[in-house]
Formats: structure tokens, sequence, C-alpha cells
């Protein structure tokens, strides 16, 4: 074994023997660190493997392990995999560990017993959230350790159903002489624990810091090799708090799940629509309920509108929280073109309620509508939904998964909704009795049927 000094850039990984002020392949500047490197030689077996045909592998049955938190199940598609590796990564304090505890305790309260390390917090800080959580007599170990062989050498030795780690940017190896988050200790942590996690067909839950970008912090062969990615999102003047899939080999990557955060944890939200429509106000304008799709799941979120006019004509003011900045403006343009009104003088915030972001382009025709309706001062009708993609000659274009939004309209109550006239016809085939399906091809046809 020999040992060379090389300097690798934190962002990407990039090696050079030199230091460099910016990183000559992703451009960053002062991200080269100087590291040991080690080069091991590598032996080869001798056994050699050889290439099985396609036709002769037999197929085998994967029984998964059900968590106790059924949204979380449904993200993981269908629960935790035997010798799968969930990296789970979000901003501090963001209730990442609080959801693995939780995990923990759900887990350890049946045949599994669990080990949770922790190289943040101290075994008294854990068992203080434990008790918030009512954490009693599962059978959960808890581990105080940063020294990745000392972590190995006590799951070896119980031989755990889950394995915890918190965090993996907090573990090192004494084999590498590099200091702990560094780019090569993430990947020599992350693919020994992949190896235990395989061999022993043990379930291990990772949790990864992120960058202030809000990726994920570390080389990307991290969310290469691991099984699943998790990211764990939410505002901090909000208690609700999204967790979306990145990545995942066992299930689809369309999968989220809502959760609210109170004083005994994080709680599922079983109903996300009628959770961020509850304090919705009654007949004012600007308000308009849009059907939305987060993951695969239908959502009802409320967009406010606010037009003011302003003394300062020649520079008003565009604000929009939850929505694409861009896509508000050409929106606002297609407005003054197509239907005539003048935003010169006056200023325009919209908003999210909630805290969500909405990002898909069916939001449009909700955008438009809040719009107008408080520029006109008349509110739309309270028991109206709106959805329908908005293109640039002022046509209402078609979306997808037009039924599943109908249906989720259905539920909560509502009565009309308006919606492209291109989805009218995917909707013959499905049981929609009870709501009244309004099809528009255009702005000024939506704006005769809402005023």
């Amino acid at each position: 074994m020999r040992k060379n000094t090389v300097f690798v850039c934190q962002n990407c990984g990039f090696h050079s023997p030199k230091w460099l002020g910016r990183c000559s392949q992703c451009g960053e500047w002062n991200t080269m660190v100087e590291e040991l490197e080690e080069q091991l030689a590598v032996e080869l077996s001798e056994t050699p493997g050889y290439p099985v045909l396609y036709q002769d592998i037999q197929e085998t049955y994967c029984q998964r392990i059900p968590v106790g938190i059924e949204q979380l199940n449904n993200v993981l598609g269908g629960g935790l995999v035997p010798g799968s590796v969930v990296l789970i990564g979000g901003e501090p304090g963001i209730g990442k560990s609080t959801l693995l505890l939780q995990v923990s305790k759900d887990l350890g309260s049946g045949d599994s017993s669990v080990l949770y390390v922790s190289g943040e917090e101290s075994l008294e800080q854990i068992k203080l959230r434990g008790d918030r959580l009512g954490l009693r007599a599962e059978k959960v170990y808890l581990m105080a350790e940063t020294s990745l062989e000392r972590i190995l050498n006590a799951a070896d030795r119980m031989k755990p159903g889950i394995l915890v780690v918190d965090s993996v940017q907090t573990v090192f190896s004494s084999q590498l002489t590099s200091s702990p988050g560094t780019i090569s200790q993430v990947r020599e942590v992350t693919n020994r624990i992949f190896r235990l996690a395989k061999q022993n067909q043990m379930p291990v839950f990772l949790i990864g810091h992120i960058t202030k970008e809000g990726s994920l912090a570390g080389p990307k062969s991290l969310e290469h090799m691991v099984d699943v990615v998790l990211l764990f999102e939410g505002e901090r003047d909000h208690h609700h708090r999204v967790l979306r899939v990145l990545k995942n080999r066992f299930g689809p990557v369309s999968e989220l799940a809502i959760f609210e955060m109170t004083q005994s944890g994080l709680q599922p939200i079983d109903n996300p629509s009628a959770f961020f429509l509850r304090e919705r106000p009654q007949n004012e304008p600007g308000s308009v309920v849009v059907a939305t799709i987060k993951g695969s799941r239908p959502l009802l979120v409320e967009i406010q509108a606010l037009v003011s006019s302003t003394l300062f004509t020649g520079n008003p003011r565009r604000m929009s929280i939850g929505l694409d900045h861009y896509r508000v403006s050409m929106l606002l343009a297609l407005v003054e073109k197509k239907i005539g009104y003048s935003f010169s003088g006056e200023d325009i915030y919209l908003n999210v309620a909630g805290g969500l972001e909405v990002e898909e382009p069916a939001a449009d025709l909700g955008v438009v509508l809040a719009v107008i309706s408080s520029i006109k001062n008349i509110p739309l009708p309270r028991e109206m939904v709106v959805f329908g993609e908005v293109g640039l000659s002022g046509e209402v274009r078609s979306v997808s998964q037009a039924a599943a939004r109908v249906k989720e309209a259905r539920a909560l109550g509502f009565e009309t909704v308006l919606l492209p006239a291109g989805n009218l016809p995917q909707l013959q085939s499905e049981n929609l009795k009870g709501i009244r399906c309004l099809g528009v091809d255009s702005i000024r046809k939506a704006l005769t049927q809402v005023f």
C-alpha cells in the first residue's frame, strides 16, 4: 500500500496533484482539500465468475418488512426490502431523526430489533426525544459512535433486524486519514455499510446532510450506491413536512407522504387536500382552488392573488411564493396581450396557501383566474375547482390524470370543475356522477364560464 497526497474537490470529487483555487471540473471555488490517497493492491479471486444465461436465473420472491407508518410504506413501494439501503436527506431540524426514531419504535415493537447509531447526539439526548415519542419497552438499542469499524463490529455481534445511522457524514473509517464528511470518507463509509446490508440481508437507513443549494452533500456516487433516496422537505414556518422519492429500485418514484409536526412527533396526514383547505376564506376575490398532482396523488391547493395599485408605475412589484416566478411572469404578459388588462400600475402578489410548492403547468389556469378575480374584485364560485395548462396563444391545453383530479374534487364536496376541453373525452368512461365538468379551450371561454 502506498500513500499519495492529492487535493480532492468536496463538491464533485475531482482529484488534482496540486492545490487549485477553482475546481477545473465543476467550477466551484475553494473546494479543494488535501487528502492522503491510499491505493490498495487489487487481488484477483481464484474462483472467477461466469456469466449466467438470462433464462437460467431463478426468480425469487422478496418478502417486504412493513413499517408502522402507512404513508412511509407507500413511499417505499410497499415496505422495506431486506438488504436495502435507504438514504434520507433534509435540512437541519426538519425532522429526519424524529421520523427514523418513530420508525425504530414501530419496528422494534415487533419481532425485529433495531440498532440506532447516532454520531451527532448523545444517548441522553436521544432518550429525551424517545420519551416524547412514547418509546418504552421496544427492542431498540442505541449507540453513540462515529467510528465505522466499531459500528460494523457491533452490527456483526448483534445481528439487528434494522440498522439506522445518523448521519453518514459524521462517521469515519480509520483506514483513511481524511476528515469525516469528506468525499473519500463518505464514499468508503457508504460502500462498507452497503456491503454489510447485502451480506446479512439487513435493511439500513442512512441520514444524509444537504448543501445550501438543497442537494445531498457528498459525492454523487453516494446516491448511486444506495437503493432508495428520500428527500424530507418543509418550511420552518409551517408544521407540515413532505417526504418524496428521488430514487427507488424497488418501487415507483412518484409517491410522496405528507406529515404534520406535532409535540408528540410526526403525524401522517391521511387527507392532505382537506388539511390545506381547512382555513380557506369564503367569498374572497383572488382565491381559487387548483387540482394538482403531487407524485401520483391528486391534491387540492388554494392559490391566492392580490392585485393592488401602486404609485411606482415604472417598476411595479411581482412576487410569487410557491409558484415558478418565470412562469407567472409569462402568464401575466399573456393576460395583458390577449385579454386586454394593463398591469403597468399594479403590484401583483401570488401565494400558494399552506407553504406548498406547485410546479406543474396544470396550475396555469388557476393563476390566471386568481389574478383576474382580484383585479375585478369579484370572487370565484366557492364550489369550483380549476386546472389546465395555458399556452402562449391563450389556449387551454389538456393535462394528465384528469380523472384523478376530478374524483379528488368530488370527494371533498366540490360541485363544479373547470378543466381543458381536451380532457372531456377521457372522462366519459369514468363514473363521475355528482359533479359537473365544464370544458374550455381558451382563456376567454374560461372567463365567460366563471364570471
